[in-house]
């Protein structure tokens, strides 16, 4: 496999005169439907591992989220119709004349990271699954089923990007979601919902934040209260900007309010998702977990995907982690970027094209560091399959 590198000559993030970031919470209704459709594929993988002995095929990356109807109000409120979630794709659904129970395992993923990840809803109660799932074509299960000497063999032609190290922006949008969401901010501030979708720009050297957040009804007793509230999080988010940036850092909260004829952004469970926004997945966040429009992109869904030979998946999490690894370990390599190119049909291990882009520090050629470069990037692709165990564990970060 031959690795391609050249010079990064564009300037760095943060000198462009204009940056931005944007991330979606866990509790958004794309980012749901990512998880679940993630959480699906690692169920049916453990299932087939246990019952087969091997990951059979299967994808699941077509998620959608049908919001429901929700009356939301200070100190209360009610679901009057509940969301529903729609699993689609394809999976083997009898092996060896065994039978896999697909919707048992659609129902219970789909409940248990309700209860896990959204404190205020009741998954019960306020969701409905639907699982329409149907074997893959014989082609594409055949291919999956038909491995090259040394690794599976790519099921699509696709392509995976990543970029090290963040820039400051991007650092700032990342810690402010995962501030507002985390266990501790939801114990001491319960009326916080986990729909947090944080938007920054950075023109010229002032940051602005925009952060949309679902405030929970039956923990606000009134408008001053929820006025209060909303102060409590810009306060959040500036705390979080200030420790990673020395730029002004100007933070709105839910910035459609209109107080003043009590239109404000009042949930029952924490996510628009009961009412007010349907969800889809591979329309929020990139691996690596943000959407950054002034970087390299793809417009692959990682989450749902199978761990084997999707290479829409593993070449998303390999890139990465071919930028990232080069940024630590390569020294005076300031910044990386890799494109990473499948043919379908060959090896998933020997790509159409691997491409590192480096910029470098001081007055170091990148000559003097190509073998290392090449070697990063050979080693990651050679263990692509160790990136299984990753996936299979939830440690990767898809969305």
């Amino acid at each position: 496999m031959k690795i391609q590198c050249s010079r990064l000559d564009s300037h760095p993030p943060d000198q462009l005169p204009v940056e931005i970031v944007e991330r979606k919470g866990r509790g958004h209704p794309d980012t749901i439907c990512d998880a679940l459709a993630e959480t699906f594929s690692i169920a049916l993988s453990r299932f087939y591992l246990e019952r087969f002995g091997a990951i059979l095929h299967h994808n699941v990356d077509k998620a959608m989220l049908r919001a429901g109807r929700a009356s939301p109000a200070f100190g209360g409120g009610e679901i009057e119709s509940p969301m529903e979630v729609f699993l689609c794709g394809r999976a083997v659904e009898r092996w060896g004349g065994v039978r896999v129970p697909i919707e048992e395992i659609a129902e219970r993923c789909v409940r248990n990271w309700f209860r896990e990840n959204l404190h205020a809803v009741d998954p019960v109660e306020h969701v409905r699954v639907r699982c329409l799932l149907r074997p893959g074509s014989p082609d594409l299960v055949g291919l999956f089923h038909r491995a090259g000497a040394d690794a599976a063999l790519a099921n699509d032609t696709s392509c995976g990007v990543g970029y090290a190290p963040f820039s400051e922006l991007e650092r700032v949008v990342l810690e402010t979601e995962r501030c507002l969401t985390n266990d501790e901010i939801a114990k001491k501030h319960p009326e916080i919902g986990e729909d947090v979708k944080v938007m920054g720009m950075r023109n010229g050297d002032r940051i602005h934040l925009t952060v949309a957040c679902a405030l929970i009804g039956s923990r606000i007793s009134g408008l001053a209260e929820y006025l209060s509230a909303k102060e409590d999080i810009a306060d959040l988010a500036r705390s979080v900007a200030q420790e990673i940036t020395a730029r002004p850092v100007a933070v709105s909260v839910n910035a459609a309010d209109d107080p003043s004829s009590d239109s404000v952004y009042l949930t029952v469970t924490g996510t628009s998702a009961e009412g007010g926004d349907d969800g889809q997945s591979g329309r929020g966040n990139r691996v690596g977990g943000l959407i950054a429009p002034c970087r390299p992109m793809s417009l692959e869904c990682a989450a749902g995907k199978n761990p084997v030979n999707h290479v829409g998946k593993l070449y998303s999490l390999a890139a990465w982690k071919i930028a990232h690894e080069t940024v630590e370990k390569v020294p005076l390599v300031r910044e990386a970027q890799c494109l990473l190119l499948s043919r379908i049909g060959s090896p998933i291990n020997r790509p159409q094209l691997a491409h590192v882009r480096v910029r470098m520090g001081g007055d170091q050629t990148m000559e003097s560091w190509r073998s290392e470069i090449e070697t990063i990037a050979e080693q990651q692709m050679r263990s692509l399959s160790d990136l299984r165990c990753e996936l299979l564990e939830g440690r990767a970060v898809l969305f």
